[in-house]
């Protein structure tokens, strides 16, 4: 048996190839739709996938205004933050933070789908969202993916 074609291969940041891919969350759940755009920036879909490398790819997410929350969610789903001061804690529901924008939600929801480490923060600045159908990376010529 020849044991050396079975040897574990690692990624590392000169060997990645990341790519430009382009989502429509135009109708998707927030959960499951970020769940999958953090997969992607994560780079779990790739086969030379390492947990300690950003090998993922630079996601841009279209139509964030249109995405939506089941159940009675956008009205009793809570964000709660803390200012650092005495009495700090603050507040917020998707709507208010719908009125806003749009992208926050779907920011907030793919952030708290990433390793909460400096991978993290680097996976994180990967992600492009925007309200609506035009996005301004058009030289990279990103790939449509559809889930």
């Amino acid at each position: 048996m020849d044991t050396l074609s079975y040897k574990t291969k690692s990624a590392n940041a000169a060997t990645v190839e990341k790519n430009w891919v382009v989502v429509d969350a135009q109708a998707a759940v927030l959960g499951r739709f970020a769940s999958e755009v953090a997969k992607i920036l994560r780079g779990k879909h790739k086969p030379y996938y390492t947990p300690h490398v950003d090998c993922g790819d630079n996601v841009i997410v279209i139509n964030a205004d249109k995405v939506r929350l089941t159940g009675r969610k956008m009205d009793e789903k809570v964000y709660v933050r803390h200012t650092g001061y005495p009495g700090g804690q603050r507040i917020s529901t998707p709507k208010l933070l719908k009125a806003k924008s749009s992208s926050i939600l779907v920011e907030k929801a793919v952030r708290g789908m990433l390793p909460k480490t400096r991978l993290g923060s680097q996976l994180y600045r990967n992600l492009f969202v925007y309200n609506g159908p035009e996005h301004p990376h058009a030289a990279q010529q990103p790939k449509e993916l559809k889930f």
